[in-house]
């Protein structure tokens, strides 16, 4: 199958699940194709599969991340002992594993073609992500608590894990526990990383952009707990700050110079 053929046969089978989506014509344009499947995945329920739809789901995002360009943590200098600063696509980036700011509920963004990161990682992972997260959902019984943090593997991504954790919401103003519990997001992946024996992991923006968490504060309290985690525990976890935006770029750097 070439690429063309595997997302018009993706876009066939989701719709086919719902019984909405009859009659649904499949544009010609290719970026729409693109758009119409991610919000197909991006809807889905978890639920079982057919071995079929995922061999070809897995070619398809695989060579997807392929084209956009996979960074490799090996290529990468880092900016201190065992800390590195890189702007990107972090679906894009091989290292053990990688931060998703997930919701409470844990099974990925909804809303379609979403800009929010929790999208993008279920997107290019592949059904398979929601599926294990709402697996590890149904065997926990409640809610995800702020500040706590869970593992899956990374299925269609090129690292090896995702690392789920829930950032503090913050309101009108910024309090003394929004920022305790955004440093005990950054030590509970930091701590699960580590039993799970991964050698590098690489953090998101959390709790910024949609949970209003000022940049430069989370960026100082990233900085400092990853800091103070590797000196308490003498750690050789190598860390990834990854930015997306030029001003979170600009912060990580004035804070790791």
């Amino acid at each position: 199958m070439t690429q063309d053929e595997r997302r018009i046969y993706l876009i066939r089978a989701l719709l086919a699940e719902n019984a909405r989506y009859q009659g649904m014509e499949i544009p010609t344009d290719v970026q729409q194709q693109k758009r119409l499947l991610r919000a197909l995945f991006n809807v889905r329920m978890p639920r079982p599969v057919s071995q079929e739809f995922l061999t070809v789901q897995d070619a398809y995002l695989q060579e997807a991340t392929r084209q956009k360009g996979i960074t490799d943590i090996v290529d990468l200098a880092p900016v201190q002992d065992g800390i590195y600063l890189w702007q990107g696509d972090i679906t894009t980036l091989r290292c053990g594993a990688i931060v998703n700011a997930a919701n409470s509920q844990m099974l990925g963004c909804f809303c379609p073609n979403h800009g929010c990161i929790d999208n993008a990682i279920h997107t290019y992972a592949g059904v398979q992500l929601r599926a294990a997260c709402a697996e590890l959902m149904e065997r926990q019984g409640h809610e995800e608590e702020t500040g706590r943090a869970k593992i899956t593997p990374a299925f269609d991504l090129p690292c090896e894990y995702v690392i789920h954790t829930v950032g503090p919401i913050v309101g009108h103003w910024l309090t003394a526990r929004d920022k305790a519990l955004l440093a005990s997001s950054y030590r509970s992946c930091l701590e699960l990383a580590e039993r799970n024996n991964i050698r590098s992991v690489a953090f998101c923006c959390i709790s910024t952009g949609e949970f209003h968490f000022p940049n430069d504060k989370a960026a100082e309290i990233a900085v400092h707990t990853v800091k103070e985690y590797k000196e308490q525990t003498h750690s050789q976890i190598e860390v990834i700050f990854n930015v997306f935006k030029d001003i979170d770029l600009q912060i990580y750097r004035n804070l790791l110079r």
